[in-house]
């Protein structure tokens, strides 16, 4: 009878030390779950030329080992929100919580960084000095007249062969708005050009690249000024096109700038600049940048 009284006093106290322990692990645990920060999202507003090759870079920069986006904490997923650069300009100013972003030129980026500067009262955001993260081509597109004859050197006797006649349409993107379109009536000015094409009414301008693209593509004029990605894009026959020597046109940079000033936002900027970046951007149509 005694040894049984000890025997139940031992296997009570056996089971009172376990869930003593069990309580100290459990509390352990969920003071350890209560300290882990919480993931972040990374928030990009990029230019809507970028729609193409931005989500291969993405991907890229999420798998390769050799990024150190694998040694930053509490970041889980990218979002980007692609839209005009004036427009995500104007979401910015209004307070779009945005971490980074991507214009299709350099005035937005400058602009920001300016605002930014001298605002002494209010900083809403934590802007970095923008950076050239690409470098655009230009290329003439047709799908209605081969250009197979004619070289980059030989361009301007596009305009001037017997295919082109009074009746023959170009577009470009609104010189005054686009990078792209600027780049197009420059180079046009340089062949001399741009003046006899406005005279004769064969320049038809649209608002953006993309609907001056859309144009060509469609075939609603005979001749565009396009991105060269665009092109890239959908796998444009040779004949129907020909890329611009850089040298001809003003170079078509794109800049960047960091909104909210986070590790995330800087590796990720750091990785579109480096050689595994840039190398997307040379397979998308672009040219590369130091």
């Amino acid at each position: 009878m005694v040894k049984s009284l000890v025997a139940v006093c031992v296997s009570a106290c056996l089971l009172l030390s376990l869930s003593a322990c069990t309580q100290d692990k459990d509390a352990n645990t969920t003071l350890a779950a209560d300290t882990t920060e919480p993931a972040q999202t990374l928030r990009i507003a990029a230019a809507a030329n970028l729609s193409d090759v931005l989500p291969h870079i993405i991907d890229s920069y999420q798998a390769d080992s050799s990024s150190s986006v694998q040694n930053i904490s509490g970041i889980s997923d990218i979002e980007v929100t692609y839209a005009s650069s004036g427009k995500l300009y104007a979401q910015i100013k209004a307070g779009a919580p945005y971490d980074i972003f991507l214009s299709a030129n350099q005035d937005f980026p400058a602009k920001l960084a300016d605002e930014n500067s001298a605002d002494v009262t209010s900083k809403e955001h934590k802007l970095t000095k923008p950076f050239t993260y690409t470098r655009g081509q230009l290329a003439l597109y047709s799908v209605t007249k081969p250009l197979d004859d004619f070289t980059p050197t030989s361009l301007g006797d596009v305009f001037t062969s017997a295919d082109f006649t009074q009746d023959s349409k170009v577009a470009i993107a609104n010189p005054d708005l686009a990078p792209y379109g600027a780049s197009a009536k420059a180079y046009l000015q340089s062949q001399n050009m741009y003046d006899k094409l406005n005279a004769q009414k064969s320049l038809i301008q649209s608002e953006n690249i993309g609907q001056a693209f859309q144009y060509a593509h469609t075939g609603s004029v005979d001749y565009g000024f396009v991105a060269q990605s665009q092109l890239v894009a959908i796998k444009a026959k040779p004949e129907q096109f020909i890329t611009l020597l850089p040298a001809s046109y003003p170079a078509i940079l794109q800049d960047g700038i960091i909104v909210n000033n986070t590790d995330q936002a800087a590796d990720f900027t750091d990785y579109l600049r480096s050689k595994a970046g840039q190398q997307h951007f040379l397979q998308a149509g672009y040219l590369a940048v130091q």
